[in-house]
């Protein structure tokens, strides 16, 4: 409630639609918030918000704050051509190398098949407040800076002499803006200028009495011509206007310079972002482009300007909770704690923060980044719950259905030319970790721009893989951008040559179809591309010794062997990932033409046919899995990527239950790699580890992510996470983020369409105790599990669509329970169904 208006409160959430019999309300877990006891001093300190498409990262300055701002549509280029007619011939000479056992030269020969760079995502600009000097003497011990996960907000704190100021800072999704409001405790003391400003090319001016209107453009191509001005075509426009609005009782407006807004003796201040961009599509140039962006800009912001400041919280809080509040999290070490999130449970879902509420969450509190510093000694679960439910925010935040999808910095970037230069759509694994947590941490919403961008991605496919391969269907390779650039990366086999980008891609419309079971989406969405995509690998597969049919040339990806001649090389055939990646592929388009009656359309009877040729995954004289199709030797046995085990995480392939042997050997794989890694290598072990229901070495991964990494200093090191909790490579990429998510989730539940596994890789001596509510699971259905002292107490499930028969596995004991839709079945400890209701 705000200025005497109530909130409707909406309905329960998702994740309290079961409640487990076992609960201590003498004790609950820490709330869920990132807090700082000062400003950001480098970009990694300040928190990201965003609904999307619009973000900001907020620093917190006393003095001078800065919110460094986002549209994701802001990209570098324009759409390009992303064949090569040279290709063929080149292919052909590569093919022929690798044949002979060249594969050094095969390796050389290979940069002929390379493409251009991909374009790179910018940033829109900053929201620049500045204060008046007596916030100079600021009391230092009041200051508080949070980000709320529960409500998506951030808020700031602090004291100048007797005057209390309050900032807060959201993304609203229903409205389309960035709000922010400033308080003070006491009438007429809020005095600040306010500016925009951009990186990018740019005109900031004021607009009307309370509004700055900055219209700017990002580079046509990303790296300018340096001769012919001519070639340098027109680029992205975009417009961003900032609405300042004050007390009615006391304040007063000013322009200085056209440029800045000063205000000066105000009660409050609510200060309103939008932005828009001339972007229409990957397909169409920004120069032909009929798109206005300072007309919608505008209009937007008349549209919504008249809303209380209450009424647009309300809106945001309805929207963001309605994902958030699905799943909660509750893990402790002892049977003193909690089972059952009550502390989010007893939250109102419509509610305001109040100033109370505010306070007390400030009163000793340890600034997450000393509870970083800790855990490698206290290893306190609750850091684990908010890294987890973190990783479900950021995506909640960088990924709505319309919006584009996120890239290796979700929506955040503060750079003209990101580092990597790959700050874009990596296919190698990133832009596909990004969506690992979406379906089993229940935001399958979030995935919906992954299925356009595929869908963008197959046009351009189609065009490269005719030209570039003389094959049917669509390729992607390893790097992609907003254009959906569809060609090699440029430079040497290593990274840029890897045609597998779209197939794994393809796997992500099977497994959203296994949680959700929706035949609409399998037959209009996910079965045309699946097709595209299987008609392409039956082209691109040759035959090869022995019968089998062979990718070639194949790599895995960023990592080199040494050939027979003992020199490096990176170009062979069939590596495992290539035909990894394929065999699910293959499964997934025979799965989905069971379900759709297609079993009989001449496609899948090819696929069919080759699936038995496809070579099997191989243990090396090591005992571990084979990277390539020859056990050749590895230079560098500690490498970042795990590519060769796709097969049992993300994929299917290698499962402890049917393929016992290789998953021994993917355990001696894992240790032959190491624990060390960036932070996505980190996270995706914890995954490996998990579905090897190794609960010991997953748990000792997640302790490695936790590790708080120094900017000043981020070459000592590998992995890690920053006072804000984005992850590491270094520097900042998160996927590792949503790969945590993920990964938890993994340690706590698998599935597939008929199997149901509870806790398989629960460390049962570091959460002994614990409950998760509102996971998803293959089948359409959603778990609910409590345990206690290390054991199964309790299990919620329930289906709304699907009625199904479903096999629980828990600790050797496996049940067959009939569950109908719409209804709540509650099971014990030994999987015996105690009571049943409906939703």
């Amino acid at each position: 409630m705000e200025d005497g208006e109530w909130v409707l409160v909406g309905p329960p959430a998702e994740k309290d639609l079961w409640n487990p019999s076992l609960v201590d309300t003498t004790e609950s877990s820490k709330p869920l918030k990132l807090t700082f006891s000062g400003p950001a001093k480098h970009w990694t300190d300040a928190v990201p918000i965003g609904n999307g498409r619009l973000g900001a990262m907020v620093w917190g300055g006393v003095k001078k704050e800065t919110l460094q701002l986002n549209e994701d549509t802001l990209w570098t280029g324009t759409p390009g051509n992303y064949t090569n007619p040279n290709a063929p011939v080149a292919l052909t000479q590569v093919r022929k190398l690798v044949d002979d056992g060249a594969y050094v030269e095969a390796t050389a020969a290979a940069v002929k098949l390379s493409g251009d760079p991909s374009d790179v995502y910018q940033l829109l600009g900053d929201i620049k407040l500045e204060f008046d000097d007596s916030h100079l003497k600021y009391a230092e011990e009041t200051y508080h800076r949070e980000l709320d996960l529960d409500t998506a907000t951030v808020r700031v704190k602090y004291s100048v002499g007797d005057v209390e100021f309050t900032r807060e800072h959201f993304v609203s999704n229903p409205e389309q803006v960035i709000v922010t409001k400033i308080s003070t405790s006491k009438s007429g003391s809020l005095s600040f200028t306010v500016d925009l400003d951009s990186k990018l090319h740019h005109d900031s001016h004021v607009h009307g009495k309370n509004q700055i209107l900055m219209e700017g453009s990002c580079p046509g191509k990303r790296i300018p011509p340096k001769v012919n001005a001519n070639d340098n075509p027109k680029g992205i426009q975009f417009s961003a206007v900032l609405d300042l609005q004050i007390s009615e009782s006391s304040g007063v407006i000013q322009v200085l310079d056209d440029k800045k807004i000063k205000v000066e003796g105000s009660d409050w201040a609510v200060l309103l972002l939008v932005a828009s961009s001339s972007f229409d599509g990957p397909f169409t140039k920004p120069s032909d482009s009929k798109k206005d962006p300072t007309s919608e800009s505008l209009n937007k912001l008349e549209s919504i300007k008249k809303l209380s400041y209450s009424d647009r919280y309300a809106h945001h809080l309805n929207d963001y909770q309605n994902l958030f509040h699905r799943v909660s999290l509750q893990l402790s070490k002892n049977s003193k704690s909690l089972l059952g999130n009550n502390l989010l449970k007893t939250k109102k879902v419509m509610s305001l923060v109040t100033d109370s509420d505010f306070k007390e969450s400030e009163d000793k509190t340890i600034s997450t980044s000393e509870r970083v510093k800790s855990f490698q000694t206290d290893e306190d679960p609750s850091l684990v719950e908010l890294l987890f439910q973190y990783g479900r925010y950021l995506l909640i935040s960088c990924s709505r259905p319309g919006t584009q999808v996120a890239n290796l910095q979700g929506i955040w970037n503060k750079d003209i030319e990101p580092a990597w230069e790959y700050r874009c759509s990596s296919l190698e694994h990133y832009l596909q970790m990004n969506y690992w947590p979406s379906l089993p941490c229940n935001l399958s919403e979030c995935q919906e721009p992954l299925f356009d961008y595929i869908s963008s991605l197959s046009a351009n496919g189609s065009k490269t893989a005719k030209v570039n391969y003389e094959a049917s269907g669509w390729v992607v390779h390893q790097v992609s951008d907003i254009w959906a650039k569809t060609s090699p990366d440029r430079g040497q086999a290593v990274w840029a040559l890897w045609p597998m980008g779209g197939a794994w891609l393809c796997t992500h419309l099977w497994e959203h179809y296994t949680y959700k079971m929706d035949k609409d989406f399998l037959k209009n969405k996910a079965y045309p591309l699946l097709e595209g995509c299987a008609s392409f690998l039956l082209d691109w597969l040759i035959e090869g010794q022995g019968g089998f049919l062979e990718t070639n040339p194949s790599t895995s990806p960023e990592h080199m062997f040494i050939a027979p001649d003992g020199k490096p090389a990176s170009v062979s055939y069939s590596s495992t990932m290539d035909i990894s990646i394929i065999k699910e592929v293959f499964s997934a388009i025979v799965s989905a033409a069971e379900v759709l009656g297609k079993t009989e359309d001449n496609l899948v009877k090819k696929v069919r046919e080759a699936q038995p040729r496809l070579l099997p995954t191989k243990i090396a004289r090591d005992g571990s899995i084979m990277e390539w199709a020859k056990d050749f030797q590895d230079p560098d046995v500690h490498h970042r990527h795990v590519s060769h085990l796709f097969g049992l995480f993300p994929g299917h392939t290698i499962s402890v239950e049917k393929t016992p042997d290789l998953c021994k050997a993917a355990d001696n794989t894992l240790y032959k790699r190491g624990d060390e890694g960036p932070g996505w290598s980190t996270t995706w072990k914890i995954a490996l580890w998990a579905r090897l229901h190794n609960s010991e070495h997953a748990y000792r991964m997640v302790k490695h992510l936790i590790n708080l990494v120094d900017p000043d200093h981020e070459s000592d090191f590998e992995g890690g996470v920053y006072s804000n909790l984005f992850t590491a490579h270094p520097p900042f990429q998160i996927d590792a983020n949503f790969g945590f998510s993920a990964a938890v989730a993994e340690m706590l539940v698998q599935s597939t369409i008929k199997d149901l596994y509870l806790l398989p890789a629960l460390p049962r001596d570091k959460w002994a105790n614990g409950c998760v509510k509102g996971l998803k699971a293959r089948g359409g259905m959603t778990v609910n599990i409590c345990w206690k002292e290390g054991d199964l107490h309790e299990v919620g499930l329930w289906s709304k669509d699907q009625n199904s028969l479903k096999r629980l596995h828990y600790r050797g004991t496996t049940i067959t329970a009939s569950i109908s839709s719409g209804r709540v079945y509650t099971f014990n400890r030994q999987l015996k169904c105690m009571k049943t209701y409906s939703l």
